[in-house]
């Protein structure tokens, strides 16, 4: 994604631990009806951050690796491991090229991340590591912005604080993505979405955003600090409770490299 910041989401590693939801498991059986089955499958999780898509994977029975560059993030992932009981290889490489051989997954993955790829050789190097017949996801897990809720204050919150963050009024739905996926020759392309409210209080929701791109991954710490007593003060006097139901979309595509391995066009 071509951005005016560099957001780096290792200095933001403990509010990304304690505070960012995790895709609902509901993802793991949504992708298995559309062939991206993982029990007993080789699968790789890019982007996986603190695991959280890798994780569900490794409890559904998959022999799961994950990629990230951001070597705090993998470290938060290895003890969220050991409290799940799970154990996933992890490897400090990018999405675009992973170091790992040809042909050696049967489910490639990227999880709330495939906007910071270069999506054409990220593309391809997903084609690489499938297997003929393998299958492609790209999934999301979204706050959803409507008219007057706590997350579209919470983004103007965001842009006055961080203008060249540019990731506010989204939907949850990526077609880009499908066109990433078609041009270097998969197919077999669905997708699906549904819908879901998390609950946070209003402390944890300060936190998740702390751990987002525009704030924690982007700002200074005094900026972070002076952001995070504002927020405070919003959901206090505008959104009063002990609990806040923030809207969420997830959504995924699921592509097939074809059984009859041709190559990259």
């Amino acid at each position: 994604m071509s951005s005016e910041y560099n957001p780096d989401f290792g200095l933001t590693a403990e509010d990304y631990t304690r505070h960012r939801a995790g895709f609902p498991p509901e993802i793991v059986e949504r992708l298995g009806r559309l062939g991206a089955e993982v029990r007993d499958r080789d699968v790789l999780d890019l982007g996986t951050g603190t695991g959280s898509l890798a994780r569900l994977f490794a409890r559904a029975g998959a022999q799961v690796t994950g990629v990230d560059p951001a070597a705090p993030l993998l470290e938060q992932a290895r003890g969220l491991d050991l409290e799940a009981g799970v154990e996933i290889a992890y490897e400090v490489a990018t999405a675009e090229d992973t170091g790992l051989p040809d042909a050696s997954f049967d489910v490639v993955s990227a999880g709330q991340c495939w906007h910071w790829f270069d999506a054409p050789r990220a593309a391809a190097e997903v084609w690489r590591l499938l297997r003929p017949g393998g299958r492609a996801v790209i999934a999301h897990f979204d706050w959803l912005p409507l008219s007057g809720n706590v997350v579209a204050e919470t983004e103007r919150l965001i842009t006055a604080y961080n203008p060249a963050w540019t990731l506010g009024g989204g939907t949850g739905l990526y077609p880009r993505w499908l066109t990433d996926l078609a041009t270097v020759g998969f197919g077999a392309i669905e997708t699906f979405s549904f819908d879901l409210d998390v609950p946070y209080t209003p402390q944890a929701w300060t936190g998740r955003i702390r751990a987002s791109a525009g704030v924690g991954a982007s700002l200074p710490p005094e900026r972070v600090e002076a952001f995070s007593a504002e927020l405070d003060g919003v959901l206090r006097d505008r959104f009063p409770g002990d609990i806040l139901r923030i809207p969420h979309r997830t959504w995924a595509v699921v592509a097939a490299k074809p059984t009859e391995d041709a190559g990259t066009p």
